[in-house]
């Protein structure tokens, strides 16, 4: 789960905080859709472009590929208003790749989202980059191509400094947050939204 300001080019969202739900666990994913809807909520899913793919191999490995969904599921939940986002290709550090093959892996799996995500624009996206990791290099190489990233927090909620604008028409953005996982995060929430409150 990632918690950050969160914005976007739709004039219908009006939120500027958002828990992301990571990696595209099917089940998981679908009770926290269930959970956003009993409250007259959208969620935010961010997913491996390759994920469903069982030839992908994610690190860490507690992410096998029977409990993860695919783009039949991602297309059924945007169907439904909820946010779909890419988080990565097959989660990669993009950071320990050599920089033309850390963007070739950003423009591959915005193309695969662009094939197969319904309605899917990468100029109105976020780009969730896996692990919370990327460098001022990643950063501006994919906000050529997205209109937002989130990576890790720099100062986002509680600390000294604020990365974060709130968030206007204008972008690109760099969005920083902070993630937690994958043990039970209810309690690290609670205390994160107060915090921002």
């Amino acid at each position: 789960m990632a918690f950050g300001l969160r914005c976007t080019s739709r004039p219908e969202k009006t939120h500027v905080l958002s828990l992301s739900f990571d990696d595209g666990f099917k089940k998981s994913t679908y009770r926290t859709v269930e959970i956003h809807e009993e409250y007259g909520l959208k969620a935010c899913i961010n997913v491996m472009a390759l994920g469903h793919l069982r030839s992908t191999n994610p690190q860490p490995v507690h992410m096998p590929p029977d409990l993860r969904g695919d783009f039949d599921d991602w297309n059924a939940l945007v169907q439904r208003g909820h946010e779909v986002m890419p988080h990565s290709l097959d989660h990669k550090n993009l950071t320990e790749l050599p920089l033309e093959e850390a963007n070739a892996d950003i423009d591959a799996c915005l193309h695969y989202f662009e094939q197969h995500l319904e309605g899917y624009r990468a100029e109105e996206a976020v780009y969730n980059f896996a692990y919370n990791a990327s460098t001022p290099e990643l950063d501006a190489y994919a906000l050529t191509k997205v209109r937002a990233v989130r990576t890790g927090a720099w100062g986002v909620l509680g600390a000294d400094t604020k990365v974060n604008p709130m968030p206007s028409p204008e972008g690109p953005f760099r969005l920083g947050c902070f993630s937690y996982g994958p043990d039970n995060a209810d309690h690290w929430v609670e205390e994160e939204v107060n915090e921002f409150l």
